[in-house]
């Protein structure tokens, strides 16, 4: 009986070498017929290898592999890695994105249950999206951005002309939307390079704090902007410190690594730092959609543990906290945003010396810049701007419209 079961099991363990072989010798054989059937499949109109300007040229065929292994990570390093390439970035990524691709699930399984069951945006987390990202270079920054360094999108709806005319406008709507008075205490959660708190300090005279994750942006601020009231600390924290204290609150692109998990946690932290007659202002990206993560190649390489919220995602969770005065959505200013970004970015990697933009980190910018601005061109995500008062405030606002966004307190 002994001697039976162990012929038994020797048997299979063959059999599984054996699958195990056929599979892995499949997969490296077929790898590339599989992704030629599923762009069919999808309706995707690019052609590997074809002669138009927005048509894939493979160089590698790993490429295929770490695509069907990897998905949207596999196919953004192998850009990074030029195992393939294309005339028109632009135009090949809204075809694929475009497609019935872009509404698949992305990611290995690990990372979609990771998301599911794991605070990615907890406080021992918070930091490091500042470490990766925001932190990576100055000199980048500040030839890729506006003298205010806005890392955000920019208002191109009253005719700007440039970039900085846009940035400026979006200042003067944030600060128009707040109805500032002089003397008047105010918190930015994600304060960035802290351009935006000069030029509040600058033209209206108001008492402002910044919330940051990152050293080099407040090393930048202190140096550059004479700010010196930047805190590296997480809003979590600060707000059990300063209960009551604010008359406006408001985050600049600071909510995309907030987190599902945590936007409740965020209104509460906002309504007990506010006082009871003031109101707050939220600027993030969102998304057409409710999901709880990110794209894994925009995890991995750009923006870690962020998520973009939907309408319902930021209405459920103001409930019973907040009353929403106004929702206001220039999505399309921010493809422009990005393109100017990704030309001014051009142009500072063609004369830097540094070594840390080599051609990998180069093509790595240019496919977040480009697919980013091409999700926004065709409304896959959205830029809101939304004003919220408190429920329980004892002397209740309207907020009423006035052309080009701004808006008067009454």
């Amino acid at each position: 009986m002994k001697n039976l079961l162990l012929i038994l099991f020797i048997v299979l363990i063959n059999i599984g070498i054996i699958v195990t072989v056929i599979y892995v010798v499949g997969f490296y054989v077929y790898a590339a017929k599989i992704v030629k059937k599923m762009i069919k499949k999808n309706k995707i109109p690019i052609e590997i290898n074809g002669p138009n300007r927005w048509d894939m040229q493979v160089y590698n065929k790993r490429l295929y592999r770490e695509m069907l292994k990897n998905s949207s990570i596999g196919f953004g390093e192998g850009y990074m890695r030029r195992d393939w390439d294309t005339q028109d970035l632009k135009e090949c990524l809204k075809r694929i994105l475009a497609s019935k691709v872009q509404k698949k699930e992305t990611g290995t399984l690990l990372y979609r249950l990771k998301a599911r069951f794991t605070n990615r945006q907890s406080r021992s987390r918070s930091f490091q999206v500042g470490e990766q990202h925001y932190d990576i270079g100055n000199d980048l920054y500040s030839a890729m951005l506006d003298p205010y360094m806005q890392y955000s999108c920019g208002y191109w709806e009253t005719g700007a002309r440039s970039l900085e005319e846009a940035q400026v406008a979006k200042l003067d709507l944030i600060a128009n939307k707040l109805h500032l008075r002089p003397g008047m205490k105010i918190l930015e959660i994600g304060c960035g390079f802290g351009g935006f708190m000069r030029f509040l300090q600058e033209r209206y005279d108001v008492e402002i704090t910044g919330l940051s994750v990152s050293v080099a942006q407040k090393k930048y601020a202190e140096k550059h902007f004479g700010v010196t009231t930047i805190l590296i600390e997480d809003y979590r924290d600060y707000a059990e410190k300063h209960q009551g204290q604010y008359d406006r609150i408001y985050s600049v692109g600071m909510f995309e690594h907030v987190g599902e998990k945590n936007y409740r946690k965020y209104f509460t932290a906002v309504r007990k730092m506010l006082k009871k007659d003031g109101f707050s202002l939220l600027h993030t990206i969102g998304n057409n959609v409710s999901v709880i993560k990110t794209d894994p190649w925009i995890n991995k390489y750009i923006f870690p543990n962020g998520m973009l919220p939907s309408i319902s995602q930021i209405g459920s969770n103001i409930e019973g906290l907040f009353v929403m005065e106004d929702w206001h959505n220039f999505g399309p200013s921010y493809a422009k945003t990005l393109a100017e970004w990704n030309r001014r970015s051009k142009i500072f990697f063609k004369t830097t010396k540094n070594p840390k933009y080599n051609d990998k980190f180069r093509r790595m910018w240019d496919f977040y810049l480009t697919s980013c601005e091409v999700v926004f061109s065709l409304r896959q995500i959205q830029l809101w701007q939304v004003i919220i008062t408190p429920s329980d405030s004892p002397n209740k606002k309207t907020i009423r419209n006035i052309p080009f966004g701004g808006y008067r307190v009454f």
